[in-house]
């Protein structure tokens, strides 16, 4: 049976759909004011696995991913631009989509954008005043009031007093308690807004993940995920919101993905250590860069180094190479293996993609055995490999595509060089052949005979 930990209870716990085989998954996107990092990359691809997996499980899921698509940042840098906060908006949702495509992930079912939902933004704010949960003090903002929401602090483990200790009230603030946070921004001059019972103006982050989370799986629901820095304020701010507007348990399992290191230290702009996912794939394979993801369990701690990602190419060039020169095309998978269970099995274990991933390193040592014995045996096996690999998102490329790939090079010379080499071999002219592979071993270009000739891939 799956197993989930749970952010909230502290332990894994089995997992079970509120409404029968539908599972309804929220998770926390971007605010798209700048290209996303590998600390989105990291976030994203974690929660596209769990879809993919929910899915080849059997599960009916409907997957949300919002857009914060206006918040302070995003007016912030659109004014530095000198553009329309939405024209900014426009180009990294685009961006954001390309980038996440290239390493794998597939779109969410929903979409949704906070400023879409502005309406039903209000009207929950409307909701909670009426409940005594929140207040407009009368200068257009409207706050909420955490002392009133007995559970505040059960997904993070904060204690009220200890966050009093270090809460206090900027001058433009009218709040009745420094813990309070915004619901509703009044408009300052040259900023976009809305109109609202309390003045025009704009919602604060956290009530927008909360109305779309309404809007789209309603009341209650199965899966909330993000990365493990929105647990506070965030995530916190969302359940005291939405029980306290609703009456009803926001969200049955919340899920946490660990962060990103890079050489062991916390990435941050300050400390000119910060990567975009652009940048990344400028250097590395977008699937070796998936691959190095994926190779650690989603809530550890994940260290970004040059180190890490050479290892991740070398490790998934085994794979690859284990599928190299065999023709899948109508093959079916074995059925009901012992790799295939175990593989289930490790992903039964709160998504475990370490242990998943070696299953399939064993599977392609019994893959090499069989293939040397009997080539008509192996192919299900193989075809069993990329259909795993396809729940984690690699190995769906052609083998040769994927092992002759990153690096700048001119493939009709290396067919031209080949071609030489197997001309000097016929004369027997070893010396030539011998130069023409060291020349190419130089460019980092591997050469591997074999009775159906001579192939190549890049060193990695």
């Amino acid at each position: 049976m799956l197993q989930i930990y749970n952010s909230l209870s502290r332990k894994k716990e089995p997992f079970t759909p509120l409404d029968g085989n539908h599972v309804r998954m929220y998770v926390c996107g971007m605010t798209v004011y700048d290209y996303c990092h590998i600390g989105h990359a990291r976030t994203v691809t974690a929660f596209d696995v769990v879809a993919r997996y929910l899915r080849a499980r059997g599960y009916d899921l409907t997957y949300v991913r919002n857009i914060t698509d206006v918040d302070d940042k995003i007016i912030r840098r659109a004014a530095e631009n000198g553009e329309d906060f939405l024209a900014l908006t426009e180009y990294m949702v685009a961006a954001m989509r390309e980038d996440f495509q290239r390493l794998g992930n597939l779109p969410p079912d929903q979409e949704p954008r906070a400023t879409e939902f502005v309406p039903r933004m209000v009207t929950m704010i409307e909701q909670l005043i009426e409940k005594g949960f929140a207040y407009a003090p009368g200068n257009g903002d409207v706050y909420y009031r955490v002392h009133r929401f007995a559970d505040y602090g059960q997904l993070s483990g904060k204690v009220l007093a200890e966050l009093e200790a270090g809460a206090r009230i900027e001058v433009e603030e009218q709040k009745e308690d420094p813990l309070d946070f915004v619901l509703w921004k009044a408009v300052k001059p040259g900023e976009p807004s809305w109109s609202s019972p309390w003045g025009e103006g704009r919602p604060g982050w956290h009530i927008e993940c909360s109305a779309m989370g309404k809007s789209c799986l309603g009341d209650t629901f199965d899966i909330h995920g993000g990365g493990s820095d929105l647990i506070f304020p965030h995530h916190e701010n969302e359940i005291a919101q939405s029980e306290a507007c609703n009456g009803a348990r926001f969200v049955n399992t919340w899920m946490h993905s660990g962060a990103i290191r890079v050489d062991n230290v916390k990435m941050s702009k300050s400390l000119n250590n910060f990567f975009t996912i652009r940048e990344v794939l400028e250097q590395y394979d977008n699937e070796v860069v998936r691959y190095f993801m994926i190779s650690s369990h989603y809530r550890s701690p994940i260290n970004y180094s040059e180190d890490s990602l050479k290892e991740a190419g070398v490790r998934l060039e085994r794979l690859y190479t284990a599928l190299k020169g065999l023709d899948l095309s109508g093959v079916d998978p074995v059925a009901d293996s012992e790799f295939e269970q175990r593989f289930f099995r490790a992903m039964d274990d709160d998504f475990n993609t370490p242990e998943a991933l070696a299953v399939l390193f064993e599977l392609v040592r019994h893959l090499n055995t069989v293939r040397i014995q009997d080539i008509s045996a192996a192919l299900p096996l193989a075809a069993l490999l990329v259909k795993l690999g396809g729940i984690l998102g690699v190995l769906q490329r052609r083998p040769e595509s994927f092992l002759q790939s990153g690096a700048d090079v001119d493939e009709a010379w290396i067919e031209s060089m080949i071609e030489q080499r197997v001309a000097a071999k016929k004369g027997r002219d070893f010396a030539t052949a011998d130069r023409i592979r060291d020349e190419l071993a130089a460019q980092g270009i591997v050469l591997q005979d074999s009775r159906d000739g001579t192939t190549w891939q890049i060193e990695r």
